[in-house]
């Protein structure tokens, strides 16, 4: 009978075992066939492009926009499994019933209540009076209240070594910041004064060919002066020339009648000097032998080394990133602005530039949208490299990128689409391909934000058909493609553009349709702005970011404006009002500002607003 019900139970937990790992369901998921399987078992077996195919039947299953996570739970299987490893776990000790430890291994019908200091063991009664009558001893709980003071003072003297050798780290790494702050410095300023001698030897160039052109002008002058002074002499003895032939055709009465023409013109130019040969002077270039001038001198400087704390007070550093950057300072001088680009296929030239991220080294990456590129400047404008928005390692499929972000590696991660899908590529700074998420296909453009705090991106997505959009949403998944949950379901969002995240970990969504921005923290949500050319309205906002100070700068589209306000939604002033549709937004860690302007395909980059 015992046999009968130990069969049956085995047959019970095969049939809530799933048939890929052989174990009980762990968070079970349900396919369209009906076949189930564990979460985790399941996500191995998905395919990149968000489908897989059933292990049992091989029905080939398209994955909803969360993945494997949003597939359908068996909650009355999950109950089923969670009861039997309950009993599995109470018969396993109601059948072995271990030994208790406290039990002398010599007699186990004694207790180990004392503790001998001699040979510092726990032993018996009957073993004080066996061997260690002699050895002085103790209770078994003073003892190791007693080591336990021992070890704690060693833990405590530990963990003081241990944080004075983290903060001779985070030493280092201030260090380090101050080193590529004062590179990046040493870089701009070597830059600068190239340029400027690049400038003056353009000047330069440009006045001596404008000096050489005149020279040639001149001369050419002369030579068109004498030719046609030649021409119509020679144009008059061909005349003459002309008519004697003539003269020639006729009968001799006529001929010996008539008084040529040539006579007087052949004698008009007998004694005539021939033409002289044109006097022209070209200009010749005489290079000066004054030598190259220098750029100057890289000298070595020493920093102060940064002190060192004694027991620094543990910090709470913010990671959120997405098109987080930089600082400002408010209202000290007027903005500066070099701006660079323009329409075409060309290097530095764009063909809807949507969005922008800044490295912290001072790298501009802007997804040149309809060219299906990232291109790459300095914070001078200057083009450094770019590369292919391509989906598959071969490059053969391209897509039109638009938003990037940057992760707390240094990569980037990439949105936009293709003829078929919406991706989320993520590549190194030189274009490589390093992963990919498969997004479901949306009619609207999605933006990208990464929270570096949390390791997560943020995809805004919107549902319904075009043009009719009815709701909008931020989806968050981990990098390998996880769905970790939605953001702003409920709160009333129509048509999201843009997204970052702050400092603090906030989410920042612009909403074109509302005319306004949304902030979601962790105690709630709020929204500012509202259809208007006013201070504090908005008309179709795009791009968003934030400063260090928690200042939130939008790009108000439809003004074509871009907007400063506080943190909480308070409006500051006007950053700039002279471009035609400002789209995407990014700080830089130097200071600087960079929009991107898709009407008139540039990009500007702002100092001192």
């Amino acid at each position: 009978m015992a046999a009968a019900l130990l069969s049956f139970g085995t047959q019970i937990r095969e049939e809530f075992s799933c048939s890929i790992c052989l174990e009980l369901f762990t968070r079970p998921k349900v396919l369209p066939c009906g076949h189930t399987f564990c979460q985790d078992c399941l996500q191995n077996v998905a395919g990149w492009r968000g489908t897989l195919q059933c292990p049992i039947c091989r029905q080939q299953v398209r994955l909803p926009p969360q993945g494997v996570a949003g597939l359908p739970d068996s909650h009355i299987i999950a109950n089923m499994c969670e009861r039997l490893r309950q009993q599995t776990s109470l018969s396993g000790e109601t059948r072995e019933q271990p030994q208790s430890g406290n039990r002398c291994s010599f007699h186990p019908s004694e207790v180990l209540k004392l503790y001998c200091k001699h040979c510092q063991i726990p032993i018996c009664e009957e073993c004080l009076e066996e061997a260690h009558d002699d050895h002085r001893t103790t209770t078994v709980k003073k003892a190791a209240q007693e080591r336990s003071l021992t070890l704690q003072t060693l833990i405590d003297e530990g963990r003081n070594i241990m944080e004075s050798y983290l903060s001779f780290l985070r030493s280092l790494r201030e260090e380090e910041k101050i080193l590529n702050e004062k590179k990046q410095q040493t870089d701009n300023s070597i830059i600068q004064v190239y340029n400027q001698i690049v400038q003056k030897l353009t000047q330069s160039k440009d006045h001596l060919l404008s000096e050489a052109g005149e020279n040639h002008t001149k001369n050419l002058d002369k030579i068109q002066t004498e030719r046609d002074r030649v021409l119509a002499d020679v144009n008059e003895l061909s005349a003459a020339c002309d008519q004697a032939e003539q003269e020639l055709q006729q009968g001799w009465v006529e001929f010996l009648s008539q008084q040529t023409a040539l006579t007087e013109v052949v004698g008009k130019y007998r004694g005539k000097a021939a033409p002289t040969p044109v006097q022209t002077q070209p200009a010749v270039f005489q290079p000066t032998d004054t030598p190259v001038p220098v750029l100057g001198h890289v000298t070595v400087q020493s920093l102060p080394s940064a002190p060192i704390p004694a027991a620094p007070a543990a910090t709470n550093v913010a990671g959120g990133r997405g098109h987080y950057h930089g600082n400002q300072r408010h209202g000290e001088q007027q903005a500066q602005k070099v701006t660079f680009g323009g329409e075409g296929s060309g290097t530095g030239q764009f063909k809807s530039p949507c969005g922008v991220t800044v490295s912290d080294e001072g790298e501009i990456f802007v997804a040149d949208y309809r060219n299906q590129r990232i291109q790459v400047f300095t914070l001078h404008g200057t083009f450094v490299h770019q590369f292919l928005t391509v989906v598959d390692v071969s490059g053969g499929e391209k897509m039109k990128p638009g938003d990037v972000a940057m992760n707390g590696e240094g990569n980037l991660w990439v949105v936009g689409k293709t003829d078929f899908d919406d991706f989320a590529v993520q590549y190194n700074k030189q274009g490589r391909m390093l992963r990919m998420i498969d997004l479901q296909k949306s009619g609207w453009m999605r933006e990208i934000a990464v929270d570096t705090r949390r390791n997560h991106i943020l995809f805004t997505q919107v549902t319904g058909d075009w043009p009719s959009y009815d709701h909008g949403e931020v989806l968050v998944f981990k990098p390998d493609g996880t769905f970790v949950r939605t953001v702003g379901q409920q709160q009333g969002m129509k048509l999201p553009r843009y997204i970052t995240v702050d400092g603090a970990g906030n989410i920042l969504v612009s909403d074109v349709r509302n005319h306004c921005v949304y902030v979601y923290k962790e105690d709630g949500q709020f929204q500012f702005g509202g259809e208007g050319s006013g201070e504090g309205q908005l008309k179709r906002p795009c791009g968003i970011c934030t400063n260090r100070a928690g200042n939130i700068i939008v790009a108000d589209t439809g003004n074509s404006r871009v907007e400063m306000f506080d943190k909480t939604g308070k409006f500051l002033k006007h950053i700039t009002t002279d471009m035609e549709e400002p789209r995407a937004v990014a700080m830089a860690t130097q200071g600087q500002l960079v929009i991107t302007d898709c009407k008139e395909h540039s990009v500007s980059i702002f100092q001192n607003f």
